[in-house]
């Protein structure tokens, strides 16, 4: 007994058309079907009208190309069925890009479609009404057509209405532009490789927020290689490294497959170039276009069948970090077999990508050991160091302003400066000690202004340290109502000033939650002195705050007044 397997016809046609997931592919598919009938002059445009209420997308889609005969229009609705997979150029090899008999049916996501063609004196008028309808109801759609005599050139006309649904955003014209010229053959890279049998072929296009149709020139746009490190250290300074570029183009042969061949372009791109050419990437102060993407999910290493970018496969370059962007990097190969849609590399022969990511891993290994990454770390040295001495220019001048306008107090041979931060309280704290080791009541045991609660003390006593209970003090500029410590084993606080809006018996929080109230005693007498403290109803802690504004003025009658302009300390 024997028995041949069927198809189900509908729901292969169903599974295929709904295959294409971005609307954008009827776009590459066509411009494909355009150049595989060797056409010089392409138009697509989109448009909507309306339709007793609905508005209804109209997607045009021309070329001078051979047109179909009625075979040719067969194989155009057909499934799986390409004539032009079978069209082999002089040397015997395959010259067309379509070969499945999938892509148009792209154009079967639609309410309708209009097919005219010309091919040497005959016209053929075809119409497809509700595919997406009859194939969502498992019925294959059914071509009317009709074949008449035609004087004139040969050409192919398409209307595709309501297509994906009438949904419109995707075509915006500059969306679409992009598109043209990073995933259709219109935008192939082969122009870098001397390959100019298209360079002559130009598009129209008209997306649905333009009124008139822009012409486009074919072929993907790389930025010119930069000029000298040095000079272009000397145009953009610090952001030189930006606007760098370097090209290598390279063609070979696989390892394991002498017979297969490649060809590679790996552009080496600061994001500034990136700007320059491409008004879709997204960045910081730019009000991108619709669509707009950043460098991430456009840049790095992309795998061609073509000339015509198909996968992104940065992972052959680069194995974490986002490295891979500072590529616009493709690699062609004709031995890539891909999926239905066009849209993935998997279907090849493993052995096949393991070479191809052999060859990306040798190219991007000769611009890490080559000039083009020292002159990388060259600008970007030059820049730190740029940048370096700009910023102690800086310093510098505004730390002379800051000297004039800082005030000072002569105590003796020493010469007391007005604290500014945490750092500067620090400072004159040390000088304080130096002067009168005991003006405050501990001693120093440990201090670290790095990292924690600045000082480490223990009481004024002839007690050793290690039968000794220690205590954290800590710098503040200005204590305010939130303390970034915690209170516990806080003996003092030592600051230049209190915050305004810091009164008596308001309360002052640690970085646990925990409360204190600020208690502020008026002195007692001529030789006392205004004590701050932060109180606890429920402990008798208290912990003293050294105001120094006014604790060195009413302890040490030391006032700080603005530095004389012939002052020489």
């Amino acid at each position: 007994m024997r028995y041949e397997p069927k198809v189900n016809a509908s729901k292969e046609f169903k599974e295929i058309a709904f295959d294409f997931a971005k609307p954008l592919e009827l776009v590459r598919e066509a411009i494909s079907n355009a150049f595989d009938a060797h056409a010089k002059n392409i138009k697509i445009g989109f448009e909507i009208f309306n339709d007793y209420g609905t508005d209804i997308l109209k997607i045009i889609l021309e070329d001078d190309g051979n047109g179909m005969d009625e075979e040719g229009m067969f194989a155009f609705f057909d499934l799986g069925n390409s004539i032009n997979g079978k069209s082999k150029n002089a040397e015997g090899k395959k010259d067309t890009i379509g070969e499945k008999g999938h892509g148009t049916k792209v154009y079967f996501n639609s309410s309708k479609i209009y097919l005219e063609t010309k091919q040497d004196g005959h016209l053929i008028r075809a119409t497809m009404n509700e595919p997406y309808k009859n194939l969502f109801n498992d019925i294959i759609p059914i071509v009317d057509y009709e074949t008449v005599d035609s004087e004139g050139n040969n050409y192919t006309h398409i209307e595709v209405f309501g297509f994906n649904n009438n949904s419109f955003e995707k075509f915006t014209h500059k969306n679409i532009k992009d598109y043209i010229y990073w995933f259709t053959k219109f935008g192939s890279i082969e122009k870098e490789f001397g390959i100019k049998d298209n360079i002559d072929v130009k598009l129209q296009l008209k997306g649905l927020d333009c009124n008139t149709y822009e012409e486009l020139s074919f072929g993907h746009v790389f930025p010119d290689e930069s000029k000298s490190v040095s000079a272009l250290f000397d145009d953009y300074m610090t952001d030189a490294s930006n606007y760098y570029c370097a090209k290598k183009i390279i063609e070979g042969t696989l390892t394991r497959f002498p017979h297969i061949s490649y060809q590679a372009i790996f552009c080496l791109e600061g994001n500034k170039v990136k700007y320059l050419y491409n008004e879709m990437l997204s960045r910081r102060g730019y009000s991108a276009p619709r669509g707009a993407y950043s460098v991430q999910d456009r840049y790095g290493l992309w795998l061609c069948k073509d000339f015509i970018p198909i996968q992104r496969k940065n992972e052959w370059i680069v194995e974490k970090g986002t490295e891979y962007t500072r590529f616009h990097a493709f690699i062609n190969c004709q031995n890539l077999q891909l999926t239905a849609n066009r849209g993935s590399v998997e279907n090849t022969k493993a052995a096949i990508l393991e070479d191809l990511e052999e060859v990306a891993r040798n190219i991007y290994m000769s611009f890490t050991t080559g000039d083009a990454w020292k002159d990388l770390e060259w600008l970007d040295s030059e820049a730190e160091a740029y940048k370096t001495d700009e910023s102690e220019k800086k310093d510098f001048e505004w730390r002379i302003k800051r000297i004039n306008s800082t005030k000072i107090a002569k105590v003796g041979d020493n010469v007391l400066v007005e604290p500014q931060s945490e750092g500067a309280v620090f400072s004159l704290f040390i000088q304080l000690m130096g002067i009168n080791k005991d003006l405050f009541p501990f001693t120093i045991i440990d201090y670290n202004t790095h990292k924690g609660i600045d000082i480490i003390v223990k009481g004024k006593d002839d007690c050793p340290i290690k039968h000794s209970k220690l205590f954290y003090v800590e710098m503040k500029y200005y204590l305010d109502k939130k303390f970034n410590h915690t209170f516990r084993n806080l003996k003092a606080i030592i600051c230049w000033d209190i915050s305004t809006n810091l009164k008596n018996n308001e309360e002052i929080t640690d970085l646990t939650g925990e409360t204190r109230t600020l208690e502020i005693v008026q002195p007692e007498n001529a030789s006392d002195y205004t004590r701050y403290y932060l109180v606890q109803k429920r402990s008798d802690k208290k912990i003293e705050i050294f105001v120094l504004r006014l604790y060195l003025e009413e302890k040490m009658d030391i006032r700080f007044y603005s530095r004389p302009e012939d002052s020489c300390f």
